[in-house]
């Protein structure tokens, strides 16, 4: 009788599936063990242990040699930024959380109301996985493993494969810190290199807690993994300048945040719109800031997607190293800093109205202020939705006009940026690296991600006295509008 035709064995094949079962199990003890340290970290933990872990991960990251290095390394591997910039970086936003979080009660019972008689008590979420973005290879894994240790919690991250050294490195500096303080260095640990998305896929599906920052491909991973998520949106931050505006200091501060870090950011500024009354007397401040000003957008379009993908020559390159690749080094003045491109396109066949993460900007111009809130909703329903928009402008109202009409989470008044999104020592916003978008961007927050957002409650509930209000408390102005 004849039978299934026997075929010989691919050992190329069994080595790769091999080879894959080991991957997904190292994954596997990676966030048991961090598990284990986690269940003892919160079992035996206090308010004052909470506190000390993420003042050691912090120093790690702050102490300024450290810092350095990491910044240089940062650079040296993933070729994004500057290190002067990633220093002022891994600095503030550190230093901003730290003083976020200095007297947020974290441990035991964090309020009590006899009014609700509702008591309530901090507990950790348990193992937070993070994904996190060869931009801010230091930065962003520092912010996310100091919430989580406020808050009681282990992390394991999964950096981008760029990013890899830089967190290695952050890891053992944290891990120095742990000796001295006799923390378990379990509690905070990345998945080994070399990086795969099945390495990522695996953290996704057994963390008790998804943080992600980075690829929009990650996020929608996260969101669809079947652990609890907290994915942020694209960034594509568009900037209004009005009539009212002081001009001067508009060009400076979109200057100075447009070229921090080489646009990493996704707070950078991506396209400026300009009302017509105040254009030229603008574009005249913005060139003395270091804003060339660029009429004709097909040369850079042609070099800045060469082949339908951002040219790898300029994303986060230094001015000069952009400004060769895009062929414009005689072209415009030799302290331009960054490029304002003049286009009218929105849409995915005019790629200027997307994030380019360069020191390039789309400049729209707009016959008022109202043109330009229709211009700026435009460019976000293309790309950036829900993150953030900026407003340069000393008519108060405005900033409410912009706020009701595009869909954004943040309108940033009169600031750099860049250094205003994420939280800054002169506003009051969360300092962060990851910018929740809401429904608009397909998130689950429209906050800053910050320390609460790694917290979850207990709630003791006693009773109180009866408060049940009568229909006549509820209805009456109804009943006196609509009858009943």
């Amino acid at each position: 009788m004849a039978g299934r035709v026997s075929r010989p064995a691919n050992p190329v094949q069994g080595h790769e599936i091999m080879n894959a079962h080991d991957d997904l199990a190292q994954v596997d003890a990676i966030v048991a063990s961090a598990r284990k340290a986690q269940t003892a970290y919160e079992a035996n933990g206090s308010q004052t242990r909470y506190d000390r872990a993420a003042q050691a991960a912090a120093w790690a990251i702050m102490e300024p040699s450290r810092n350095q290095h990491l910044a240089e390394l940062a650079v040296e591997t993933t070729g994004l930024g500057n290190v002067p910039d990633k220093i002022t970086k891994n600095h503030r936003k550190t230093l901003g959380l730290m003083r976020d979080i200095k007297d947020a009660k974290t441990f035991g019972v964090i309020s009590d109301d006899p009014k609700t008689g509702i008591t309530q008590i901090a507990r950790a979420m348990g193992v937070i996985g993070a994904v996190v973005p060869s931009t801010n290879p230091a930065a962003t894994p520092a912010n996310n493993i100091i919430n989580a240790l406020k808050c009681g919690n282990a992390i394991v991250l999964s950096p981008s494969p760029k990013g890899v050294p830089a967190c290695e490195v952050l890891l053992d500096y944290i891990h120095a810190e742990f000796d001295k303080i006799g923390e378990d260095k379990a509690l905070v640990q990345m998945v080994p290199a070399p990086g795969s998305k099945d390495k990522t896929q695996r953290l996704l599906e057994i963390s008790d807690l998804i943080v992600v920052t980075g690829s929009q491909n990650n996020v929608k991973r996260a969101y669809t993994s079947g652990t609890p998520a907290l994915a942020v949106g694209a960034g594509n931050v568009t900037v209004i300048v009005d009539e009212t505006a002081d001009l001067k200091a508009a060009a400076e501060k979109i200057t100075a945040s447009k070229t921090f870090d080489n646009a990493t950011s996704c707070s950078s500024e991506n396209a400026i719109v300009t009302v017509d009354a105040i254009h030229d007397q603008f574009m005249e401040e913005l060139a003395k800031a270091g804003g060339a000003y660029v009429k004709d957008e097909t040369n850079i379009v042609a070099k800045l997607w060469p082949d339908g993908h951002l040219n790898r020559s300029v994303i986060a390159q230094d001015a000069d190293k952009m400004l060769d690749a895009l062929g414009m080094e005689n072209d415009v003045p030799a302290d331009t800093k960054f490029l304002a491109v003049e286009t009218t396109g929105i849409g995915p066949d005019h790629p200027l109205s997307g994030e380019k993460l360069s020191r390039v900007a789309a400049l729209y111009r707009a016959k008022d202020f109202a043109d330009a809130v229709a211009t700026t909703r435009k460019i976000l329903a293309h790309q950036g939705a829900g993150h953030s928009v900026g407003l340069h402008s000393t008519d108060a109202a405005r900033a409410e006009t912009l706020a009701t009409a595009v869909p954004t989470c943040r309108v940033i008044v009169n600031q750099a940026h860049t250094f205003a999104t994420g939280g800054s020592f002169t506003n009051g916003m969360p300092f962060s690296l990851s910018m929740g978008c809401g429904s608009w961007g397909g998130n689950s927050i429209d906050d800053n991600l910050h320390w609460r957002h790694f917290m979850q409650t207990t709630k003791i509930i006693r009773e109180i006295p009866a408060n049940e209000p009568k229909l006549g408390d509820i209805f009456a102005d109804y009943w006196a509008d609509a009858g009943k």
